[in-house]
């Protein structure tokens, strides 16, 4: 382990002999010392013998920035953690480096990196458990408080399935913004003839109902999954 000032003052030659070996040394040991260098120039290296780290000096000559890890032990390399990786312009293109949870959970970052495979799977599972229709839902009967010609809004934040049963000549309407309405079921059914069930998704924010005169019961039974 070696550092040096890099500066050869006037000295008798022996001195000077020596003192240029000890910057010399101090070269060929990237001034490695268990503390930073004194005299410090921009883009000097650094090798922490305390920490195993290889740093060079930024051009402004005001910090260090970490290279890599030094596994004496093992006499391997590693690169530490949040490394980014750029072009060849410095444009950030990944990360080598542990994201946080919510990114992965989230699904909206774009930054390419490293990812467990324990990470992943939590990441896909979070995603599916929040956005498919079943998980965490339960089945409510909604019929003593649904009415024909109303129209009702997917106010939660999840697909919910509705099934309606009636005997009724009605048509059963879907619709994305409340205004336009596309008939998901034509014909209900027919007094004393027959009767359908028909069961149908609704996205989050759309709406549904079932339409027909209210002059006797338009639907027997209505139940909704949310």
């Amino acid at each position: 382990m070696s550092q040096h000032d890099f500066s050869i003052a006037n000295q008798t030659a022996s001195s000077a002999r020596s003192d240029i070996n000890n910057g010399l040394q101090a070269l060929a040991s990237n001034n490695s010392g268990t503390s930073a260098p004194t005299t410090t120039y921009a883009n000097m290296f650094w090798y922490d013998v305390t920490n195993n780290i290889l740093k060079v000096r930024n051009e402004a000559d005001s910090s260090w920035v970490d290279v890599i890890y030094i596994n004496q032990s093992t006499g391997v390399t590693s690169i530490l953690n949040d490394t980014l990786l750029v072009s060849s312009g410095g444009s950030t293109t990944g990360l080598l480096g542990d994201q946080n949870a919510s990114v992965w959970n989230t699904g909206t970052g774009t930054t390419e990196s490293l990812v467990s495979p324990a990470k992943l799977a939590g990441a896909i599972s979070t995603y599916f458990n929040a956005n498919s229709i079943g998980y965490g839902q339960s089945w409510v009967d909604v019929t003593g408080s649904r009415s024909p010609n109303t129209s009702y809004e997917n106010t939660t934040s999840r697909p919910i399935q509705v099934i309606i049963t009636s005997a009724r000549a009605v048509p059963v309407q879907v619709s994305s913004n409340g205004s336009t309405w596309v008939n998901i079921q034509n014909r209900m059914g027919e007094p004393n003839a027959y009767r359908n069930t028909v069961g149908f998704i609704i996205p989050v924010g759309h709406y549904y109902k079932i339409s027909g005169a209210t002059n006797y019961p338009v639907f027997e039974h209505w139940a909704e999954l949310r």
